[in-house]
């Protein structure tokens, strides 16, 4: 053999040493290794165990003494767990609910199987915690953050990336793991009731700064779940309503915020939305929550319902929506249709292995000690700051309104010029330390 062909030899195996070196490289990614731990964690569990994972523990909100039931309605049936489930099951949840009282949502956990709780709390304009918990002096507050309206008016994605890490660190010291914001839908028609938690009716506006947040409250640990995803544009009928949207006026409007902020932010979870589209359920849909979400825009995450949404929960895990919540009665309905043939096992494990790998990326399963006290005082600066660059100052041009430097007095008109809210109501509702009304405002700088 002459020498040219030993070294022809020599570079053939070398090349063939390289190639199985890069083989086993790939073998023992992070990626291939967590992988390997979802499908251990998945082999040991029982079907009752993987139905409890996908489906939430009920609601824990926080209800003044003295509200009659008869108030509460649809929402004391979320509060209470329905027969079906032994009292170990009631006193797992009972003890989860203390993680964070006043969230709006726990997982299970199976500490066996190295599986940890998830508490998901609202909300898109603050952390919403219980005030109050038993045994516990104190009140707890959260910083009442500028909505995305006035966010989105600041035209700043580094100030409202600002905005996210604060929030994102109560989120973190009040023992949350994912707060449920921010809200994406479209400000299509101005009487819906949550136009407040959105932030234009342009989605270029909305994908930018909803990534911006979304990389803000992230950088802390902890998770977003982007919502309410789509064409959930309106409060009327939200449980029922059929929207009728062609796929170009889908893709380019009511999808584009959200592709924008899936790309460039990669929430942990999306929220799907109450409404049907084109007549399937969205939290139904495989073509909204495969296709679309995964397939064409990569999505790592889970996707998790509105508090509620849907009608079938066979349907729900097939789609790829795979976390139902409050719960946590959908999780029999999920083992009689695996029992009967209706769902698949193999899909039920799709669902699991998408939560499983959120979850080791959460301050509980890194046993993170919370301190359940966030620097609210440095969270009201950013958030003062905030509010002024959002709002929007007209020129008074010939004097249409009679503010000259020489009136003394101003008439203001409205019940909340002087009853501030300072965040909307329910889900956008923060139990802040303070607020300061506008006489209280014109008064300290007048």
């Amino acid at each position: 053999m002459n020498n040219q062909l030993i070294k022809l030899y020599r570079a053939g195996r070398l090349t063939m040493f390289l190639l199985l070196a890069m083989t086993l490289l790939q073998c023992s990614t992070p990626e291939k290794k967590e992988q390997k731990k979802i499908q251990d964690i998945i082999s040991r569990m029982t079907l009752q165990q993987k139905a409890e994972l996908v489906v939430g523990t009920g609601m824990d909100w926080y209800v003044p003494e003295g509200v009659p039931d008869s108030l509460l309605g649809n929402l004391l049936m979320m509060m209470r767990i329905p027969q079906g489930f032994d009292s170990s099951y009631i006193a797992a949840v009972n003890k989860l609910r203390t993680n964070c009282p006043g969230s709006s949502g726990n997982t299970m956990e199976f500490p066996e199987l190295g599986i940890t709780s998830m508490v998901l709390s609202d909300g898109p304009a603050g952390l919403r915690i219980a005030p109050e918990r038993k045994g516990e002096e104190g009140t707890f507050y959260s910083t009442a953050f500028p909505i995305g309206t006035n966010l989105a008016s600041t035209w700043d994605t580094q100030l409202v990336n600002e905005i996210g890490k604060a929030m994102g660190n109560e989120v973190l010291e009040y023992n949350s793991d994912i707060i449920l914001g921010p809200g994406l839908n479209l400000q299509r028609d101005p009487l819906c009731g949550r136009n407040f938690e959105y932030y234009s009716e342009d989605p270029l506006v909305t994908g930018k700064m909803a990534a911006a947040i979304i990389n803000g409250v992230q950088s802390n640990g902890v998770g977003n779940s982007a919502k309410h995803f789509a064409a959930n544009n309106q409060e009327t009928n939200r449980f029922t309503v059929n929207t009728i949207v062609s796929e170009r006026a889908l893709r380019e409007l009511y999808l584009r915020g959200f592709e924008i902020a899936v790309k460039e932010a990669q929430p942990l979870t999306v929220m799907s939305s109450y409404n049907l589209i084109n007549g399937t359920y969205a939290s139904e849909s495989h073509d909204l929550l495969t296709k679309v979400l995964r397939d064409d825009w990569g999505f790592k995450g889970y996707v998790v319902t509105d508090w509620g949404g849907g009608s079938d929960a066979a349907a729900q895990m097939k789609a790829g929506n795979d976390m139902i919540q409050p719960g946590p009665g959908q999780a029999l309905e999920i083992i009689k249709a695996v029992e009967n043939g209706d769902l698949d096992i193999a899909v039920l494990d799709k669902n699991i292995a998408r939560i499983l790998s959120v979850m080791f990326k959460l301050p509980k399963y890194r046993n993170y000690q919370a301190s359940n006290r966030p620097d609210l005082q440095a969270h009201a600066g950013v958030t003062r700051r905030a509010a002024a660059e959002g709002m929007v100052l007209l020129k008074n041009d010939g004097m249409a309104l009679p503010l000259g430097s020489d009136i003394s007095k101003v008439a203001l008109f409205g019940i909340t010029s002087y009853e501030l809210i300072s965040g909307g109501t329910g889900s956008g509702d923060v139990n802040e330390a303070y607020t300061i009304s506008l006489p209280e405002a014109l008064k300290a700088n007048s």
